[in-house]
């Protein structure tokens, strides 16, 4: 008798292990999106302004169109354009785009402007609808009193160089 009972208490011991554990298996996915990448197709042109004594400011919209203020006044000619980038990526994707913090100078090589304001169409997001999107940028152009003649760009010395936008997926 006693050794029937201690074969069941070890039986139930044993039974008792199997019941107190269970396991389950899982599998793993990850997806990798199309690195995000933005491209200059259109350069950023305030077009032919003329100066004054007084100091103004030229705003170059998105969709191209200019309003001043000031001593600053459109002249014909030229082809103002927003600045525009190709952006690219995986379909339908969601980023965000980051615009310069400060201010870019433009030089004629002796004198020189600022830009800042800066503004994007879309904004403060996109979408890579269909894995691409068109990114256009416009900004303030500050105009001195009695602001030189002269062609200003980024690249004449005295300029700061080319501005940079960001993007990232959201």
């Amino acid at each position: 008798m006693k050794k029937l009972l201690v074969l069941g208490f070890l039986l139930l011991a044993f039974t008792a292990g199997m019941f107190a554990q269970s396991s389950a298996t899982a599998s793993a996915t990850a997806t990798i999106l199309t690195p995000i990448a933005i491209s200059n197709t259109v350069d950023m042109d305030f077009g032919i302004l003329a100066g004054s004594v007084a100091p103004g400011t030229c705003v170059l919209a998105t969709d191209n169109s200019r309003t001043t203020s000031g001593g600053v006044t459109i002249m014909a000619g030229g082809t103002p354009a927003a600045a525009s980038f190709t952006v690219t990526g995986s379909i339908d994707a969601v980023y965000t785009i980051t615009l310069p913090a400060g201010v870019t100078t433009v030089s004629n090589g002796t004198n020189t402007m600022t830009i800042d304001t800066w503004v994007s169409n879309p904004t403060p997001t996109g979408t890579l609808t269909l894995g691409t999107s068109t990114l256009l940028v416009g900004a303030t152009l500050n105009v001195g009193a009695s602001q030189a003649a002269g062609v200003y760009n980024t690249s004449n010395a005295g300029g700061s160089g080319e501005f940079t936008v960001t993007v990232n997926y959201q």
